[in-house]
């Protein structure tokens, strides 16, 4: 099957935005680096698969995004420019700002694990991102090495495709190897969801390992691993302070209940950095 076209480099994707390059394809998705003549600056583009246009689902999340990122202002969020609705026949456009660091993933794959004190300022940035998303209620859901880019001394938390408010939902909303029990159950959702990707980010910074992950396909229709078994203990890979270690721990319970709220997780944080919150040489 010939693959769906993209957009040529120097048409416009959206009013005053010019296509540089097609920079990658998801399964709903095209992302494209773009330049914007209204703020003389470059911008990042997400706009529905040409192929996708017929189906409802990756436009509607596209735009309820956008929505969101619109109404937000974080310092540990991306920024969205501009929402482009879809016209007739058309898909709907997301502008957002560039980002020019490196996502977490390449970081812990390019150097294994961060040191202490950096483990400790990525979530004092991410607790802080995600508690301000709770405020304003609505959920993550998705938080993982690559929806995390450190840039000029910050965490930047990107893609809120998956968020919403909480309450239950279908099961497997998420990503198969970082979602938590409850969401590959199905069930309740609350802000517990978020505390276990906040966790399992760390403990993967921190160690080097993903738990739940044995690299079977995403499609795999087996049972996600985190219904079947627990993390190990932080110590069993890593030493860490024993207070932040009992607390990464508490934040992968199986049991939303059992986990710690992200102010107490922000505040055993705080003990190790001592100071407010920088990412100084993570990237």
């Amino acid at each position: 099957m010939t693959p769906a076209p993209v957009v040529r480099p120097g048409s416009l994707i959206a009013p005053g935005v010019v296509v540089i390059e097609h920079m990658r394809r998801g399964e709903d998705l095209d992302a494209y680096d773009c330049w914007s003549h209204e703020r003389y600056s470059r911008c990042f583009v997400k706009t529905v698969r040409p192929d996708r246009a017929g189906s409802r689902g990756p436009g509607r999340r596209l735009v309820r995004e956008g929505r969101l990122l619109l109404s937000f202002t974080h310092p540990h969020l991306v920024r969205a420019y501009d929402l482009v609705p879809a016209g007739p026949g058309g898909v709907p456009v997301l502008v957002m700002e560039t980002l020019t660091g490196a996502t977490l993933s390449h970081v812990l794959g390019r150097r294994g694990r961060l040191r202490l004190v950096e483990l400790a300022h990525l979530g004092r940035h991410l607790c802080s991102a995600l508690r301000y998303l709770h405020d304003h209620g609505y959920l993550h859901l998705d938080l993982k090495p690559s929806n995390v880019i450190a840039e000029g001394g910050r965490a930047r938390v990107i893609d809120l495709s998956l968020a919403r408010r909480p309450g239950r939902t279908r099961s497997g909303r998420g990503t198969a190897t970082h979602m938590s029990p409850e969401q590959a159950r199905g069930g309740t959702l609350t802000t517990a969801a978020d505390v276990w990707g906040v966790g399992l980010v760390l403990f993967e910074a921190a160690t080097g390992v993903r738990p739940f992950d044995d690299g079977s396909p995403s499609t795999s229709t087996a049972p996600a691993l985190q219904l079947t078994r627990s993390a190990p203990k932080v110590a069993t890979v890593r030493r860490l302070p024993a207070a932040l270690a009992k607390t990464l721990d508490a934040c992968l319970q199986p049991a939303p209940g059992d986990r710690p709220q992200l102010a107490e997780l922000d505040a055993c944080l705080a003990a190790v950095t001592g100071r407010p919150a920088a990412l100084d040489r993570i990237a």
